[in-house]
């Protein structure tokens, strides 16, 4: 089999909000064989820059586009494209752009090889540990400690058993973010996990203090308090923290992950779409298991970066939990016609080959970007 197109596909709804929403805008990467046998990916980062690491042409060694370097290619080994995209872009990757461009092809990549093989990619990432996997809601906090409160209700109307609350106001003064997050822990109750993103708000003492702060309230984790560069501070910072720290939705390539966990992040959260895709995650959560950590992986986008997550997490032992982005975006809702529901707090992991899934034309062709 040989890999005969490669289609960067630029989607974006007409107002792109400056927040941190990854479901506004998107590179959806198709792959198409002589077998006649189609892959989808997807990148989330800067669209039209990622779109342009796939077009550029041949240049001189190690400077070439991605499609370049894929034509031709027999497309059932992920594993050595992924070493070959890796080297092949270095002179103007090794991270950043270049690596999440290399996502979403090495994304579109597995579902192809589960396609030829007839098996789902939790089979061939090393086999089913479940078959469905816990969801955790990932929001905004609410503009006031009371908005806070409606959203947590929203999630226990929902059946979902755990919820993450990040960005907004948060972070800026001690007395408010304690009132958000008790907010949130009210309505939520005891038994459901409760976790908290901080969006790199705080210098290390902050850190420490505001981790000290939230420590009864239960959290579950903590995440990126720090500076996601401010490596010497989450090795000075997990040591003593009351709380798991977790960091990560930054990072790419297995070398930034080891490198984590070196630190001392008790939750890595490698996002499938960003990091270098699942080659990179299967890396990631193996190193988890051996250093006794956790993967969890970021998932703030559409439906392609969900079920690969889903894949990725049932072939985990310790994989079951799983982001489930709540927002209202059409990419997220509709682009995958077969989006994943929420089942009494649990997302199905599609069982069709590959990633299982439909993308849905008419979305593709209502927000593509001429």
């Amino acid at each position: 089999m040989k890999i005969t197109a490669v289609e960067p596909i630029h989607l974006r709804v007409p107002v792109v909000e400056a927040i941190p929403d990854g479901t506004l805008d998107v590179l959806v990467v198709r792959i198409e064989t002589d077998a006649g046998i189609t892959g989808i990916g997807e990148v989330t980062s800067q669209s039209y820059v990622c779109k342009a690491c796939f077009e550029a042409p041949r240049s001189a060694a190690r400077r070439h586009g991605l499609t370049s370097i894929l034509i031709g290619e027999d497309p059932l080994d992920p594993q050595r494209l992924w070493e070959k995209m890796y080297y092949e872009t270095n002179r103007y990757g090794r991270r950043g752009a270049a690596i999440h461009a290399i996502s979403g092809a090495d994304i579109a990549l597995w579902d192809i090889k589960g396609k030829a093989e007839g098996k789902p990619i939790y089979e061939l990432l090393g086999g089913a540990q479940r078959t469905t996997v816990r969801a955790y809601a990932s929001v905004l906090f609410g503009d006031t400690p009371d908005d806070t409160a409606a959203l947590a209700r929203e999630f226990v109307e929902l059946g979902l058993t755990a919820a993450k609350f990040g960005w907004g106001p948060f972070g800026k003064d001690a007395a408010t973010d304690l009132a958000h997050v008790q907010a949130a822990r009210d309505v939520l109750g005891e038994e459901r996990d409760l976790m908290v993103d901080a969006g790199h708000a705080w210098d290390l003492p902050t850190a420490v203090a505001r981790a000290e702060l939230l420590a009864p309230l239960g959290i579950a984790w903590l995440e990126e308090p720090l500076a996601q560069d401010d490596r010497k501070g989450y090795a000075a910072l997990c040591p003593i923290s009351p709380v798991p720290i977790a960091a990560g939705e930054g990072d790419v390539t297995h070398y930034d992950f080891e490198d984590l966990i070196e630190r001392g992040v008790h939750v890595v959260q490698p996002d499938v779409a960003f990091c270098g895709g699942l080659t990179v995650c299967r890396r990631v959560s193996d190193m988890c298991q051996t250093h006794g950590r956790r993967a969890v992986p970021h998932c703030f986008s559409t439906g392609i970066n969900l079920c690969a997550s889903l894949h990725w997490m049932a072939s985990v032992p310790n994989g079951d939990l799983v982001e489930y982005c709540l927002r209202p975006s059409p990419l997220m809702r509709k682009l995958v016609k077969n989006l994943p529901p929420l089942v009494n707090g649990r997302v199905p992991v599609p069982a069709g080959p590959g990633l299982g899934i439909e993308l849905d034309e008419d979305i593709i062709h209502e927000f593509r970007v001429k």
